[in-house]
């Protein structure tokens, strides 16, 4: 298909282009009656045994961005290190790529995914391959390949081969016209962003496949995820790892959103912990495949006055980006995540002062801070 062909080559040269980007599992078995995608007749499977009490075997898409590193790492503590496997269409940092499998693999190209997930006996897959809310809307078209056709790869894949798949959503998911103080997990969704309402798709088609086929879909809603490890990546919310960065290097910051703007947050250490939760879960205990998860809410003020406890020279201003406001504006304020609480025993650890603590204990070492004490 010329097409997604063209597309997937895009993809890659964007992406290359760009400075950023327990206890044993028991996997379930299903008998699907149809399979959304036919098998080719010509199909070469790999005949290798698999026991259900074996840890899980697990792909990790659009590994190289803010999360899957960090879920890797995780993961691999959980289930060792030749059980994870992370893949991209980047070249890997050389720490990335010593630290366990890597993979070269595009969303675009179902056969090679398929390949991928038969001759390494994939029965878990985490699917983070996605453009984000701004950079989304910069290039809607590669923005509706990525995040739409690239999650009608992946759902065939895991529906004709029985895997457990966990995609992220979003505060994005949500609209001007949703609750925002709080928002439930059922509500009206009507985003305004090409990532908003590829994500919406995907919860309703994870669903749906979930009811239709049997396959075992779970998603959560992320908040903004503020993280050390990666640099800010085109989001919304990342002015909230920016403001570290810009107070460790220069004592100044320049935030895109409006300082009264309030939105849900939480620190990647929470995330990663929910994220494997959920997969966890006995498939008995989830009352719904989509859950909001919430940490903690607060502005862009709020956030510099506690970074600025730790920096007090920090000089904020503000300089609105109409784009990004309006996107926020139509976000959450704040998460009711009372069903993943219920569910599965869902608890956050990190709270505004903490995330503010830990994020100079590894962003501040070597950075004005220590010179200064």
């Amino acid at each position: 298909m010329p097409i997604v062909k063209n597309v997937s080559r895009a993809v890659s040269q964007l992406l290359q282009s760009s400075g950023c980007g327990c206890g044993i599992s028991i996997v379930p078995v299903r008998c699907i009656g149809v399979s959304p995608r036919q098998v080719a007749s010509d199909a070469s499977f790999h005949s290798v045994s698999f026991s259900e009490s074996d840890h899980p075997r697990v792909l990790i898409t659009g590994g190289l961005g803010q999360l899957g590193v960090g879920l890797a790492k995780l993961l691999r503590k959980r289930f060792g290190k030749s059980n994870v496997i992370l893949s991209d269409i980047r070249k890997p940092a050389d720490n990335v790529f010593y630290s366990g499998p890597f993979i070269y693999a595009d969303i675009l190209d179902y056969k090679n995914l398929r390949e991928i997930v038969v001759n390494n006996r994939i029965t878990w897959l985490f699917h983070y391959s996605a453009l984000l809310s701004a950079v989304g809307e910069a290039n809607v078209p590669l923005a509706r390949a990525v995040n739409i056709t690239g999650l009608h790869n992946v759902l065939d894949i895991a529906a004709e081969h029985n895997l457990r798949l966990f995609v992220p959503s979003t505060i994005g998911a949500f609209g001007p016209t949703s609750p925002r103080d709080p928002t439930p997990d059922l509500c009206i969704q009507r985003p305004r962003t090409i990532y908003g309402v590829s994500k919406v798709h995907a919860e309703l088609m994870g669903e749906y496949y979930h009811y239709r086929y049997g396959l075992d879909f779970r998603c959560l809603r992320y908040p903004g995820i503020i993280s050390a490890d990666s640099q800010p990546g085109g989001g919304t919310t990342d002015y909230a790892v920016q403001i570290f960065h810009d107070a460790i290097k220069t004592g100044k910051f320049q935030c895109n959103l409006k300082p009264d703007t309030r939105l849900p947050m939480m620190y990647i250490d929470d995330c990663l912990k929910a994220t494997l939760e959920v997969m966890e879960a006995p498939a008995e205990a989830l009352s719904m495949r989509t859950y909001n998860i919430s940490a903690m809410s607060f502005t862009p003020e709020e956030l510099a006055q506690e970074v600025q406890k730790h920096v007090p020279e920090l000089q904020v201003t503000y300089n609105v980006d109409e784009v990004r406001q309006a996107i926020a504006d139509s976000w959450p304020m704040n998460f009711d995540d009372r069903n993943a609480r219920r569910d599965w025993g869902w608890k956050h650890d990190y709270d505004l002062p903490e995330l503010v603590t830990t994020m100079f204990s590894f962003l501040g070492s070597d950075s004005r801070i220590a010179q200064a004490n």
